[in-house]
């Protein structure tokens, strides 16, 4: 007997690349200051007072890494390189995501990726987006074209990496 389901992966792909309005949009489920919302780069937490405790990095192979807000140290935007997050834990993490209009409100004046949502502790996720949701953003809002983890045990390894992927977050090379 042949199984006619789609497998995990064409599920997920399907989810992950999906045409989603670079918009906001509501979960339908979700009630009044708790709902969630997105716009293609990012999911918050609508509520001004609400907090996630972790934020979730998706990739486009369909794999996610998340980390706590708990640990999460200083971090640094340069809108010509990215934006540089600083986890610190057992080990310490770098994330380096590059993208366009990082800064930017989304046109609803709800929030932004870095004041009103990492800064606030309210950004739920960001994903790569696919060159075709990078085309139909434009300049209008933010665009996410990588993600990249890295850890690290050693200042002298960590600052090696920084100098090779992001020179432009490094004082005094």
């Amino acid at each position: 007997m042949a199984d006619d389901k789609p497998k995990f992966q064409e599920r997920l792909q399907g989810i992950l690349h999906r045409d989603v309005p670079a918009a906001y949009s509501l979960n339908p489920e979700s009630d009044g200051e708790e709902a969630e919302a997105s716009c293609v780069a990012f999911g918050y937490l609508r509520g001004i007072r609400e907090q996630a405790n972790a934020v979730e990095f998706r990739f486009r192979d369909g794999n996610s890494v998340f980390f706590p807000y708990s640990i999460m140290g200083s971090w640094k935007h340069n809108p010509s390189e990215g934006l540089l997050l600083k986890f610190s834990g057992d080990l310490v993490y770098l994330v380096l995501i590059r993208g366009s209009n990082l800064g930017q409100r989304l046109k609803e004046g709800a929030i932004d990726l870095i004041r009103g949502g990492l800064q606030r502790h309210r950004v739920l996720w960001l994903r790569e987006m696919t060159d075709e949701d990078i085309k139909r953003v434009g300049e209008t809002g933010p665009t996410i074209d990588s993600i990249e983890v890295a850890e690290f045990d050693s200042p002298a390894a960590l600052k090696e990496w920084v100098i090779k992927k992001a020179p432009a977050f490094v004082k005094n090379q």
